[in-house]
């Protein structure tokens, strides 16, 4: 039964990690450019006066999607590619997430458990092979949509992926050879631990893979100022332009869960994963006390934190008798504090009462989701912020880019990999 809740949790967890963080991208999306574009961003929206600082505008915009009609063109090539399209873009997203590993080997019973959703030994294999099927659905809405707009859109998302994935596979190859496996947890298992006094992370150990890595993540996920695919400005909206309600939503989700997957990948590869610096499983067990205070001591900072933030997002230029905002960002107060209270008192409790083998491997796993989900979460501050400072690039540019740059720099950079590790060892 054990085994049963634990096999739940692990694809329960990464489908909510992956859908939850939709809404979130949708608001840092906003609020970020509107950081960087210095103006507030969505905070009118409400629903009986409760703004939640932004986050009801992305559930107006869902539910509009969801109410629209999603009238599908007379003049497409075929209905059936026309309906699959968007799905097979969502699903093969969905399933890149899937061989990532968000904690370290989970002990029941004697038996250790990998922490990703598929237990898949290959992951790096998988990840690459559902990226690269996820470009059959942008190309059979840009073929079935019968526009012209659209299937120029597909034909550079095309183009695109085949530029980037080949530079982005040799950046890869060079990290296995480093590591020496084919296995992510492996891949988090060698950062741990320190070379010449820095954390043994793969952006210090390989920096030349690391930029071309996240250089053809932003291309691989059509992102700014990669969007080749959909230049609004060049070609409307791309492979998706006569997408309409929901079908239109899946495609917009299909590119947020993308985004996290290669956050995901990208921090497991280069920034050590789940797991904190310097520190093995091994440490933490040993040491759990320490992470209980931690724990109390982030969780209040937290608190501290989101309470201004909601207070900032709430603030009005014109102030009236009756704004609901003040009565909000009190019971925002009272709500996160008394949150903030329970989390201390349990870490209160569990310190002076100590934990068994059990409890232990469960206050490390949850450990390592919040280090996962924090450093997928900065991750992703940095796609956006890339997305809203850097104009989009021409297509010359991005094609010159991708093959006279990063796949020469690729192919010296396993040379001289192979050639270290080879020597070195």
């Amino acid at each position: 039964m054990s085994e049963v809740v634990l096999i739940l949790f692990r694809i329960v967890f990464i489908l909510i990690f992956a859908l939850t963080f939709v809404p979130i991208l949708v608001l840092l999306e906003r609020k970020i450019s509107a950081f960087i574009q210095d103006r507030p961003g969505p905070n009118r929206t409400n629903i009986g006066g409760i703004r939640l600082g932004g986050v009801v505008q992305s559930l107006a915009d869902a539910l509009k999607l969801m109410i629209k009609e999603d009238f599908t063109p007379s003049s497409i090539r075929s209905k059936v590619l026309f309906t699959i399209a968007p799905m097979i873009l969502f699903l093969m997203s969905l399933m890149t997430i899937a061989v990532i590993p968000f904690s370290d080997y989970f002990t029941l019973d004697g038996v250790q458990y990998l922490m990703q959703a598929i237990p898949f030994d290959g992951g790096m294999l998988w990840y690459l092979g559902m990226a690269s099927l996820s470009i059959y659905g942008i190309m059979l809405a840009g073929y079935s949509s019968n526009n012209k707009y659209s299937l120029l859109g597909s034909l550079r998302a095309a183009s695109g992926a085949i530029s980037y994935e080949i530079p982005l596979g040799l950046a890869v190859v060079s990290m296995m050879i480093t590591y020496g496996s084919i296995h992510l947890n492996d891949f988090v298992h060698y950062q741990q631990g320190s070379i010449f006094g820095l954390p043994s992370w793969g952006i210090f150990i390989q920096p030349l893979a690391g930029v071309i890595f996240i250089v053809c993540a932003f291309a691989e996920t059509n992102r700014a100022p990669f969007d080749l695919a959909e230049g609004e400005s060049e070609i409307v909206a791309g492979y998706h332009l006569e997408y309409s309600a929901m079908s239109f939503a899946m495609f917009f989700m299909a590119e947020y869960i993308a985004m996290v997957a290669m956050s995901a990948l990208i921090i497991t590869l280069f920034f050590g994963g789940y797991a904190l610096p310097y520190l093995s499983t091994a440490d933490l067990l040993e040491h759990y006390q320490v992470i209980l205070v931690a724990m109390a001591c982030l969780t209040t900072l937290f608190g501290i934190g989101f309470v201004r933030w909601i207070g900032k997002n709430n603030v009005t230029r014109y102030k009236t008798n009756n704004d609901l905002r003040k009565r909000e960002n009190k019971f925002y107060t009272i709500a996160t504090f008394a949150v903030v209270a329970v989390v201390d008192l349990v870490c209160a409790f569990l310190y002076f009462n100590g934990l068994e083998s059990f409890g232990k491997e469960v206050l490390v796993t949850l450990l390592y989701l919040g280090i996962f989900t924090l450093k997928t979460f900065v991750m992703l501050f940095v796609f956006i912020w890339v997305r809203w400072t850097i104009p989009r690039f021409r297509y010359d540019q991005i094609q010159r880019l991708g093959w006279e740059k990063l796949m020469p720099l690729a192919i010296l950079n396993i040379i001289i990999t192979a050639v270290v590790v080879i020597y070195g060892n």
